[in-house]
């Protein structure tokens, strides 16, 4: 309530010792407002007395706690409801106040204040400010019911109504339908004011004098005009009407069936419409039925709104369909999805008008912390032609608002600077005051707040680039817009996007040198992907269309070794970021193997295709002796791989270097005081490693990245500087950093290394076959022959499962079942002779065998 509501509530002494005669109608509202019995409030008063003290300090409670928490919804309610109990009258009207200028109130609080006003008031100026209270009520939400209220209060308390004056009707009247407007359609409630209004002009036509027929005869017109128009609207109880206005028909004179809810000896046209409202309120009925059910949710209830919504924007009245939007953000107040459809069908359906900045300013209270529906209201407010003052109150009072975002920010800064540009381009603009300087504060405001916020950010370029513009183009003046460039190099410098737009605007100007001096400061920098590059072709191309020979050959002399230097760099990069995978290298290596074989080769088996495939899925690889090098080799580059992957880290600058390296301390998993640290955050840096080891003693950090993505694989190395520190360390096992539970071990890469060969199913296999009898006697030759054979780590087609048994023959071995005869061995071979012919046949032998045969 603004400052003349709180002088008209201001009471003398009198007053005061009134309002404490009454203030026992405070504890029961409800008995109050309805002028019935108050027996029961010395009881109340009792037991009351019996809990002050608890109330009061509740009520201090609710004091601190508002005062360190304004915005608290909650507890200003549960204020005010301490309050009332307590009547604390005072307290209770600042207390309402004050929720109300963060907050709109519900209907029934509006009610509740309304009407411990109405029995706590009696001074001259009591009728002001009670409608004052309710006129600040009806226009928060939709509420028959309170509309109700403050119509019999305006009968009751007004003079001149109870006169029945004619200012006093015609006032009467005006408020009748301007409630009719806000709440007649209401198919569940309109029936209300529909009622009240047609008693309120039967009372007028019972105080009209009985030889005024002229008088008479226009009263009951009105009346049953009244009574035509409430049966031409879908409501609840129509048939109840129908029979009311027949009754009030036969009081007329007139001849109608009262006990017939039929249209008969109704006019035509009453009985058309009466017929057509029904049809559409059965139409609807399934939808009035869904959202007043107490027995769903309020997310199902929602949903029922937006499909009663949706039918009846298809019938195509928009004053019924607002009226359910009012009725369905009364329901949910806080729904920005709601309050951002409603405003969007009353931009597309009524463009301009005071009721659509109206419904902006409730949506805005509503829901302040969306950045969207502020930009709509100031975009609605200069559709509707309002005052500078107007909209600049706005936008103040939207920059008070928390947003989720810094985009909503910005929106709102940029949608107030094209409403001040269009106004002060358009020729009709009425107030005279607006110049240059509320666009270049305003992007100074905007600058100022968002930049320390947005760095380096698409956003902020473009916030500075537009400002830029206006500055040249509107406000003339050159060296304002190149201050404003100067000022984005200073947050954005690291952008090639800012640097384009400044030469961009010189070239535009014809300011040649300008911008060869712009492209000389910014052809060097280092920019994101191939902005680097791009900048220096940019600076040859200015030069070849509007510089000098001269010029082009200073800027090729400049460049050229620039475009080598990222040449070489990015080269570097490529190599680094997409090493050839190992399975190509040994592939590679394999294929050059075959090539320089020499035709007959001592191979002495050879396979088809098809056996090949299989044996590879069963048995060892049979390794040409020649070609053991080259396997070894291979091995070898497998281990270089592994070990590379495991020790790789992003680029870092020189300073981080220094940062993690200690002079003298060596960084190899040789390292007898380094951690292994598994688990990590992916998000986790160097800074973050170093300050959770802030105990000291850290030499380096190795984050182990992926080679393919360069992303942190959860895996670091720490060298510390001796064993004291280290010990300190792994004291920190399974602690939390980044809301991940570290594990922290020893390194030991040594111990690794050397159980490498013996842990592996091949070592344990050539271990094993050391005391394995084969055939009946040991098989040293094989033995032997499997370590000279054996790389120095298992290769990857080296696995076979456990209970395998393996003869080992000669140096060109493979695998031969216990259970299966070898070709080419007769069946009934003598076992004196199994020594010499159970050896397998080459595949030349098989040959000379089915030649001579």
């Amino acid at each position: 309530m603004e400052k003349e509501e709180d002088q008209t509530l201001a009471k003398n002494p009198e007053e005061e010792e009134e309002d404490t005669a009454m203030a026992g109608a405070l504890e029961n509202p409800k008995t109050t407002a309805d002028d019935s019995s108050g027996s029961d409030d010395s009881s109340d008063s009792e037991s009351d007395s019996e809990d002050e003290a608890q109330q009061k300090l509740e009520l201090q409670n609710l004091e601190l706690e508002l005062s360190n928490n304004p915005s608290n919804y909650d507890t200003h309610v549960q204020y005010i409801k301490v309050l009332r109990k307590m009547s604390e009258i005072k307290k209770l009207r600042q207390a309402r106040e004050a929720m109300n200028e963060i907050f709109p109130l519900t209907p029934a609080m509006w009610r509740e204040w309304a009407r411990d006003e109405t029995c706590l008031l009696n001074g001259p100026g009591a009728f002001l400010a009670i409608e004052k209270i309710y006129e600040r009520g009806v226009s928060d939400y939709l509420s028959a019911p309170l509309w109700c209220d403050y119509l019999k209060f305006v009968q009751e308390k007004n003079p001149s109504v109870c006169e029945c004056s004619l200012d006093g009707i015609l006032k009467a009247r005006n408020l009748f339908e301007r409630a009719i407007t806000a709440a007649g359609l209401h198919i569940a409630e309109g029936s209300k004011i529909w009622k009240v209004y047609r008693e309120f002009e039967q009372a007028i036509f019972l105080s009209i004098d009985e030889a005024n027929i002229e008088e008479k005869e226009k009263q009951i017109q009105r009346i049953r005009s009244i009574f035509h128009r409430q049966l031409s609207v879908p409501l609840a109880d129509l048939r109840s009407t129908l029979l009311a206005y027949k009754s009030w028909e036969v009081e007329q004179g007139n001849a109608l069936d009262v006990e017939s809810s039929d249209v008969d000896g109704i006019s035509s046209n009453v009985a058309s419409a009466y017929q057509k409202a029904l049809e559409m309120y059965n139409t609807r009925a399934h939808y009035e039925e869904q959202i007043s059910r107490q027995d769903i949710s309020d997310s199902e209830k929602f949903q029922q709104f937006m499909i009663y919504l949706k039918f009846e924007q298809s019938s195509g009245d928009p004053a019924r369909v607002q009226l359910l939007y009012e009725r369905a953000v009364t329901e949910f107040p806080v729904s920005s999805d709601l309050w951002l459809d409603y405003t969007r069908y009353l931009d597309k359906t009524l463009k301009v008008g005071n009721v659509i900045t109206d419904v902006y300013a409730r949506a805005t209270q509503n829901c302040p912390w969306v950045g969207e529906l502020w930009v709509r209201y100031l975009l609605s407010l200069e559709r509707g032609r309002a005052s500078e003052k107007q909209i600049f109150n706005v936008f103040e009072k939207s920059l008070l608002c928390t947003f989720s975002s810094l985009e909503e920010y910005l929106d709102l800064f940029l949608t107030r600077v094209d409403g001040l540009r269009r106004r002060i381009l358009s020729t009709d603009e009425k107030d005279g005051v607006l110049d240059f300087s509320l666009i270049r504060e305003t992007f100074q405001r905007a600058s100022d707040y968002l930049s320390q916020h947005m760095k380096n950010t698409d956003s902020l370029m473009r916030l500075h680039a537009y400002w830029a513009r206006l500055e040249l183009n509107l406000g003339k003046d050159l060296a304002a817009a190149r201050l404003v460039w100067e000022s984005l190099l200073k947050l954005c410098g690291s952008m090639l996007e800012a640097w384009q737009g400044y030469i961009a605007m010189e070239i535009e100007t014809g300011h040649t040198s300008e911008a060869r001096s712009i492209f000389k400061r910014c052809y060097s920098k280092r920019f994101i992907g191939t902005g680097s590059e791009d900048i220096c072709h940019a600076w040859l191309r200015f030069e070849r269309e509007y510089g000098t020979l001269e010029d082009f050959d200073r800027a090729v002399q400049k460049v050229t070794p620039r475009l080598e230097e990222l040449q070489l760099f990015r080269l570097q990069q490529e190599c680094t970021a997409h090493p050839e995978p190992i399975d190509q290298k040994e592939h590679s290596l394999k294929k050059s193997g075959r090539e320089k074989r020499k035709p007959g080769s001592n191979i002495s088996n050879e396979q088809s295709p098809a056996k090949r495939q299989k044996s590879t899925a069963q048995i060892p690889k049979k390794v040409h002796e020649n070609d053991k090098e080259k396997m070894q080799n291979i091995a070898e580059v497998n281990e270089a791989e592994e070990t590379k992957s495991k020790v790789e880290k992003p680029e870092r600058t020189n300073e981080q270097q220094m940062k993690d390296s200690v002079p003298g301390k060596r960084r190899g998993y040789t390292d007898e005081c380094t951690a292994f640290i598994s688990n990590i955050s992916l998000k986790a840096t160097y800074d973050d490693l170093r300050q959770f080891f802030s105990d000291g003693g850290v030499a380096s950090i190795r984050i182990l990245n992926d080679k393919f993505t360069g992303k942190s694989r959860g895996l670091a190395y720490v060298d510390f500087t001796d064993d004291t520190h280290l010990a300190a360390a792994l004291a920190k096992n399974k602690k939390m950093l980044l809301g991940k539970k570290l594990s922290i071990i020893r390194s030991n890469p040594k111990q690794k290394r050397e159980s490498s060969g013996h842990n592996t199913p091949l070592g344990h296999a050539l271990k094993s076959n050391q005391t394995r009898k084969v055939g009946g006697s040991t098989s040293e030759e094989s033995i032997e022959t499997s370590k000279e054979s054996r790389p120095p780590q298992e290769p990857h087609f080296a696995i076979r499962n456990r209970n395998d048994d393996i003869q080992l023959k000669g140096k060109n071995t493979f695998a031969v079942p216990r259970n299966v005869r070898p070709l080419g061995v007769p069946a009934n071979k003598p076992k004196s002779d199994e020594g010499k012919d159970t050896n397998p046949k080459s595949n030349d032998e098989f040959r000379k065998m089915f030649i001579k045969n």
